[in-house]
């Protein structure tokens, strides 16, 4: 089966019926632990984008306080691992603030771990590609937000 464009899909939920609508919705909640996810982020967090991004930043906090240190593959794998799971996050939220606060905070918490990057060279580009992420994302911000965020990213 080939999947449909998001313009079809669109034209085709606009010939629903409000009452046809749920129970489409419901269905697609069923089928994928992310679409779960968004649903519930835009239904009861898309009011509140700082309260989100907290809840969000104590998640991490605990993966981080999950990871084993025993040897750097373990660390590597346990990093990408919080990473995927940030930009997950961030991709719910349509505002880049959210993936810049949700990368800063992942980078802090690495220095603040003292986790040996310079050890390893997956780890060195993992961070410094962080690091070019937030920078690149900062283009398109305001420019008070943009100072604000790069004397942020200057301490890391």
């Amino acid at each position: 089966m080939k999947a449909a464009s998001v313009k079809e899909i669109k034209s085709a939920l606009e010939q629903l019926a409000p009452r046809d609508l749920l129970p489409v919705t419901l269905r697609l909640a069923k089928f994928k632990k992310e679409n779960k996810e968004l649903l519930t982020y835009l239904l009861f967090e898309a009011g509140d984008e700082k309260a989100y991004v907290q809840s969000v930043k104590e998640t991490v906090d605990d993966m981080f306080g999950e990871i084993n240190h025993s040897n750097l593959y373990y660390v590597k794998k346990t990093l990408r691992k919080i990473l995927r799971t940030i930009n997950r996050y961030a991709r719910y939220s349509e505002e880049t603030e959210t993936g810049v606060e949700l990368l800063i905070h992942f980078c802090s918490k690495i220095k603040e771990l003292e986790i040996p990057v310079h050890k390893s060279t997956a780890l060195s580009n993992l961070y410094q590609a962080q690091l070019k992420k937030m920078k690149k994302e900062l283009s398109g911000m305001h420019e008070d937000l943009q100072h604000d965020y790069l004397r942020q990213i200057e301490k890391l």
